[in-house]
């Protein structure tokens, strides 16, 4: 399965880990690179630049595959803008195959970063952002629809109107992200002309992926509409599990309450004890509405390689049918 996004990376499968807080680590990372896809590191699981050299050796230590690492980018009260720096700087250094960069463009640190062979994609939720993205000059893009976990664009675009939009519109690959979790979702992605996929939920239902079970089940029985988007009113959208949490918070923006006020609700700390302890009420948990698709818990090669089998087997009956 050959696109330019397996060429860019030197991949086997069109298939990439998005960005997880807490859960994007070496051992993770490894696991789906080894199966063929390229795997995430999420750099603000660490403090330091220094941290995530070292999660960056470990995960070399794991794999001799490419692997990625997520940055974002996105207003923060434990990072500053000097320990951003030092992420970039610790990326290039160590040469990583690939970074997903969401929120704030990256384009101070793009020349650094490919004099190193990193290559960079961003993720953006409208086309306008997608040739800015082109203009800067990364190497892809990724079109994240409405129904991703985390932080979709509040233009609520769907992932199948937003993938043809920007691929028409740029030259660079385009990676698709949101609602994807099984090979329909990948054929469709390369059928409406993306070069690949990224995917975060279906990947914490994985044996490689550090949870508890108890989430593994939350996950299983959870259906399409149980997710929500939350803090839509300070401009701050997520897309997060429906729960308790999520509750308080949409409560207290109903009453027009401020930022200030839901962000001891919305502390990573709470998704952190959430993943560890299965107590899934307690935290904003950003997933996103592929919850709906996962029906398993499996190992990342058996996942990888029941994605590129089902997608191949749609395009080969489609083929005969057609022909």
């Amino acid at each position: 399965m050959k696109t330019r996004i397996t060429e860019l990376f030197g991949i086997e499968y069109p298939i990439i880990c998005g960005g997880m807080l807490w859960l994007s680590t070496p051992e993770l990372c490894a696991a789906i690179s080894n199966a063929g896809g390229l795997g995430n590191i999420t750099a603000c699981n660490y403090d330091t630049g220094e941290q995530l050299r070292e999660a960056i050796q470990k995960t070399r230590q794991l794999t001799s595959k490419p692997i990625g690492v997520n940055i974002t980018l996105l207003p923060s009260m434990r990072f500053t803008e000097e320990i951003f720096d030092d992420f970039f700087r610790v990326c290039a250094e160590e040469k990583v195959e690939g970074i997903e960069v969401s929120g704030k463009p990256a384009i101070k640190y793009l020349d650094m970063l490919h004099k190193n062979g990193v290559k960079v994609m961003h993720k953006v939720g409208a086309v306008r952002h997608a040739l800015n993205i082109e203009r800067f000059g990364y190497d892809a893009v990724i079109a994240a629809g409405i129904e991703e976990g985390g932080h979709p664009l509040s233009d609520d675009v769907t992932t199948m109107v937003l993938t043809p939009r920007i691929v028409e519109s740029v030259n660079i690959p385009v990676v698709t992200t949101g609602g994807i979790a099984d090979g329909r979702g990948l054929a469709a992605a390369l059928a409406l002309g993306a070069e690949g996929v990224l995917m975060a939920t279906r990947f914490i239902a994985t044996k490689e992926c550090a949870v508890h079970d108890k989430v593994y089940e939350e996950l299983i029985n959870r259906q399409e509409h149980e997710t929500t988007l939350i803090c839509k009113s300070v401009g701050l959208q997520g897309r997060a599990l429906k729960n308790q949490l999520a509750q308080q918070v949409l409560d207290l923006e109903e009453k027009g309450g401020k930022l200030e006020e839901m962000i001891p609700l919305l502390s990573g700390q709470r998704a952190k004890n959430a993943w560890t302890t299965g107590e899934v009420d307690n935290a904003a948990l950003m997933v996103g509405q592929s919850i709906g698709l996962v029906k398993e818990v499996t190992t990342c090669q058996e996942l990888i390689t029941s994605m590129v089998n089902e997608a191949e087997a749609i395009f080969r009956n489609n083929l005969a049918r057609f022909s």
